[in-house]
């Protein structure tokens, strides 16, 4: 991922274009441009191709992308809906096991990393801790989209990290339910009914009114177009937030999991 993104910082330079150039060229964010010359980011097939006509650089972008080593085309798998969210007129998210990452707090976040088995460098903690918290910018834009979350309760309890870490990250969770457009709903744990047991997902509407739905498995992830398909998560999501607290009794959940009540 590196080596492709000085390739790409290479050609633009020699092309006579700034960062901010070649992001308006190819029709996405200047920061998206910036994260692939750090090596933060995986530059998709697609992106590459656009890039290599309007670069003139005869294929090679694309020519180095198909031929990634497996290990640095797991980043990747991730990548196609991450350029969908940071567009998304919508988004209906559940999660069973962690806090959205659009939620964590920095320290969160880098325990979740630090979690991984096989486990994270240092360097790659802190570089996937950036790019996670970079995504977050959506939660703060001046015309927002429209975010709803549902979060199983025992999330919400899990403590990976010591006390006022965990304290700030719920704390956090509350300042983030008031934000406009945010909803966040928390299924009780003691609820008899559930309809997200079979695991997360998010549902997304794009820029261009179509939608698509994202889940996450132990070794991949998968982007779903499908209408039947949709149509199921779409179903699960609602039954989820009837099942789930109201947005008011979140904040009262979480108002007591503070000690504040």
């Amino acid at each position: 991922m590196k080596l492709v993104g000085k390739l790409v910082s290479v050609f633009r330079v020699a092309a006579g274009l700034t960062q901010a150039q070649l992001a308006d060229l190819t029709n996405v964010q200047v920061e998206t441009i910036a994260s692939i010359e750090q090596g933060r980011r995986s530059l998709l097939p697609d992106l590459a191709r656009r890039m290599d006509e309007l670069l003139e650089t005869k294929g090679a972008l694309a020519t180095a992308v198909e031929h990634m080593p497996e290990v640095d085309l797991v980043p990747a798998w991730a990548e196609q809906y991450m350029e969908l969210e940071r567009t998304a007129l919508a988004l209906s998210w559940y999660d069973n096991q962690v806090l959205p990452g659009l939620l964590q707090t920095e320290v969160y976040a880098r325990a979740v990393f630090r979690n991984r088995v096989p486990v994270f460098s240092e360097e790659k903690i802190a570089i996937q801790t950036a790019s996670r918290l970079e995504r977050q910018e959506i939660l703060h834009r001046s015309e927002p989209p429209t975010i709803s979350f549902v979060i199983w309760e025992p999330v919400v309890r899990l403590q990976l990290t010591d006390e006022e870490a965990h304290r700030e990250q719920i704390r956090h969770l509350r300042t983030c339910a008031t934000l406009s457009g945010v909803s966040l709903q928390i299924l009780p744990l003691n609820h008899r009914v559930h309809a997200g047991l079979d695991g997360p997902f998010t549902l997304l509407e794009t820029s261009d009114y179509q939608h698509v739905a994202y889940s996450e498995t132990q070794r991949g992830s998968l982007l779903v177009a499908d209408p039947d398909e949709i149509s199921i998560l779409s179903q699960k999501y609602a039954m989820l937030r009837a099942q789930a607290l109201s947005p008011e009794d979140t904040l009262g959940l979480l108002d007591r999991l503070l000690g504040e009540q």
